[in-house]
């Protein structure tokens, strides 16, 4: 009965590798698992995802175990027979499952399962979390997730601006500095002893706003030194065989890497990130090039990785390579997000509007009595956060509008100031020509 019990999975079994199915796998370890119906350990491979731990025998490719993170209730490190390291996992119902054999290492292992387990904890509400989500709910949290890539994409956008910004005021000096060296040139081209000297010295002028071009006053940085996101994860330099929990944050001028304590690992400048491989969408590896010694590198695995891998694209669009297992991440973005956010918007817009006036279609009198009678597709709470969060993505979107015209006219006043510069600046090599 144990055997058969152990080796046939049952229906709560069977729906989980139903759900599991779905996850993206993101890493799997060979080792071996103790059967204890039959006394025995069998080799096989571990697998994890984003949901669930599973354990696939090598010799028929049995799934043995397989069971969610949300049913674990305590991950430790042991000793089997006080000789074999292994790492056990207790499940809701106590059953005790023993990995052992674990490859690269078991502190490897354990780090990235205890952090995958750890997350989804924390991601968990509070409240009844048993209770089935209604349509309101997963529109709420669809559209509460697109206001925030559009708030990370205004500070990204603002940053550009403040660039921007400084460009135009370091035009603005050089100009000065020019109009400085051409009083000089003019002194070296009539000296004051020359009886013909006209000597015209320029008296400073003051610098004339450029027409259609508002420069905004410098401003400190959004956040915490511009921090765009900031997330736990699992980092490794050089080896994977040396593992430690850390942070990635992703600021507005480069990355930085911090180990548990806090401490500064490495700081990568934006400028100094040569390439961005996402592995899936849990991993990604960063890495710049040196010439005559070994290049600076970072593997970083985190279950909050997906939310900050749309705000790396976007700070280093060029830099950034979907490897194929990653390619999930591209076939899910294949609209353009003005598509997308007219899709969310007539989705809101529809359901609201079915919500508020639940009109049945024409003729159909069993149809207008059961829905009647049907509780409303969104509530009142529902609709209320909805209406907030569209007022929301409005606001943003109309000040990222107002902000990319500001852009457009002070790009094309940077571009007339380097005209002017480049035509200042031949002027004066002749004129110094003409002196020597």
């Amino acid at each position: 009965m144990d055997t058969e019990r152990q080796k046939r999975p049952g229906p709560r079994l069977r729906q989980t590798q139903e759900q599991m199915s779905r996850d993206v796998c993101i890493h799997t370890w060979p080792c071996t698992y103790y059967l204890e119906s039959e006394r025995r350990w069998v080799t096989g491979q571990l697998s994890l995802t984003s949901l669930s731990l599973r354990f696939v025998t090598d010799s028929t490719g049995e799934t043995l175990v397989s069971f969610p993170l949300s049913s674990i209730v305590e991950i430790k490190k042991e000793a089997s027979h006080f000789i074999f390291s292994s790492i056990t996992v207790l499940e809701k119902g106590h059953a005790k499952h023993w990995f052992s054999s674990l490859r690269p290492s078991r502190n490897v292992v354990f780090s990235i399962i205890e952090h995958f387990w750890r997350e989804l904890l924390l991601s968990q509400p509070a409240a009844d979390a048993s209770a089935p989500r209604t349509q309101g709910k997963e529109l709420t949290g669809l559209m509460a997730g697109s206001q925030k890539r559009l708030e990370d994409t205004a500070r990204v956008l603002h940053h550009q601006g403040q660039q921007l910004d400084g460009v135009m005021r370091g035009l603005d000096k050089m100009e000065s500095d020019l109009e400085v060296a051409d009083r000089l040139l003019t002194e070296l081209e009539s000296p004051a002893w020359w009886p013909f000297s006209s000597k015209l010295w320029k008296t400073p002028s003051e610098t004339k706003p450029r027409e259609g071009v508002s420069v905004k006053p410098s401003c400190e940085p959004f956040g915490k030194e511009g921090v765009l996101i900031q997330i736990p994860a699992i980092i490794s330099h050089r080896t994977e065989s040396h593992l430690k929990p850390g942070r990635l944050t992703v600021l507005v001028s480069g990355l930085e890497i911090h180990d548990s304590s806090s401490l500064l690992m490495h700081r990568f400048e934006r400028e100094d990130v040569d390439d961005i491989k996402v592995h899936s969408p849990y991993e990604i590896s960063i890495r710049q090039r040196f010439i005559g010694k070994p290049d600076v590198a970072y593997r970083l695995i985190s279950a909050k990785m997906p939310e900050a891998i749309p705000i790396l694209e976007v700070q280093f669009s060029k830099k950034m390579e979907l490897l194929e297992d990653a390619l999930v991440l591209r076939s899910t973005r294949t609209s353009s997000p003005a598509e997308k956010s007219r899709s969310v918007w007539h989705a809101a817009s529809g359901l609201m509007g079915r919500a508020l006036h639940r009109e049945p279609p024409a003729g159909d009198r069993e149809g207008t009595a059961l829905l009647q009678m049907s509780p409303p597709a969104l509530s009142e709470a529902d609709t209320q956060e909805l209406t907030q969060i569209l007022r929301r993505m409005k606001g943003l979107a109309l000040e990222a509008e107002s902000e990319l015209e500001r852009q457009d006219e002070a790009l094309d006043g940077v571009a007339a100031a380097v005209d002017r510069a480049t035509l200042t600046i031949d002027k004066h090599n002749r004129r110094m020509k003409r002196l020597t």
